[in-house]
């Protein structure tokens, strides 16, 4: 077969090792910026910093909602009260708010989040808007 290996007095062996910790070193903030994005099928948030970089995030599709429920205010409260859990232990004291999209998840989703004790700065509505919309088709003839 195969000669054996002979190992020396070397700390490589499988049991000398001492296990190895990973410290979670993750920055405290005390202002983020939360955005939301509620469309009819689904509703997803996302928790970044004062730099615009990403801090938590989820949907209602990654809660385990289905189908047409994704886009439920039901679904963005659950996703409001996570996220507000994952900005707490982030250290975020207060956010100000940027909500796009139509769907029902809106008011849902932040008053779900606000209701954990974090702090309002402002809202702002960024859904986009057409100024005048797409071109008529054209006239018909009969």
């Amino acid at each position: 077969m195969g000669e054996k290996r002979i190992t020396t007095g070397d700390s490589t062996e499988a049991g000398t090792e001492a296990p190895v910790k990973k410290v979670a070193s993750r920055k405290r903030h005390a202002v983020g910026m939360l955005h939301i994005q509620s469309t009819y099928n689904n509703t997803k948030m996302m928790l970044a910093d004062s730099g615009g970089n990403a801090l938590a995030w989820s949907s209602s599709g990654a809660l385990g909602f289905k189908g047409a429920k994704k886009g439920t205010p039901f679904a963005a409260s659950k996703l409001g009260e996570l996220l507000a859990e994952k900005a707490a232990a982030i250290g975020i004291k207060d956010v100000a708010v940027a909500i796009n999209g139509v769907g029902s998840g809106r008011e849902a989703g932040l008053r779900s989040f606000l209701a954990k004790g974090i702090g309002l700065l402002s809202i702002a509505d960024i859904t986009p808007v057409p100024h005048n919309g797409p071109r008529a088709p054209r006239a018909r003839r009969v």
